[in-house]
C-alpha cells in the first residue's frame, strides 16, 4: 500500500482533466442552446376555435392505464 503524495506535480494532471471536462461541458451546453434558439419562431397553425376545444378524453385505454398504475 502506497501513500499519497500531496505535491503540485501529482495534482496537475487531475486539475487539467477537471478543467478540460468542465470546459467541454460548458461548450456543449452553449452549442446546444445556440442550435435550439436558432431560426425563426414557429407560427401558430391552429385557429382560435381549435385552440379552445377540449382535447383530453378519458377513453377505455386511459381508464385501464389509470387502473393498472393505481392513480
Amino acid at each position: 500500500m502506497g501513500t499519497r503524495k500531496d505535491d503540485k506535480a501529482g495534482a496537475a494532471p487531475a486539475e487539467g482533466r477537471r478543467f478540460f471536462l468542465k470546459g467541454a461541458g460548458i461548450a456543449g451546453a452553449a452549442a446546444a442552446a445556440t442550435v435550439a434558439t436558432a431560426g425563426q419562431p414557429a407560427a401558430a397553425t391552429e385557429k382560435r376555435d381549435e385552440a379552445r376545444k377540449a382535447r383530453y378524453r378519458e377513453t377505455e385505454h386511459v381508464r385501464r392505464f389509470y387502473a393498472t398504475n393505481r392513480y
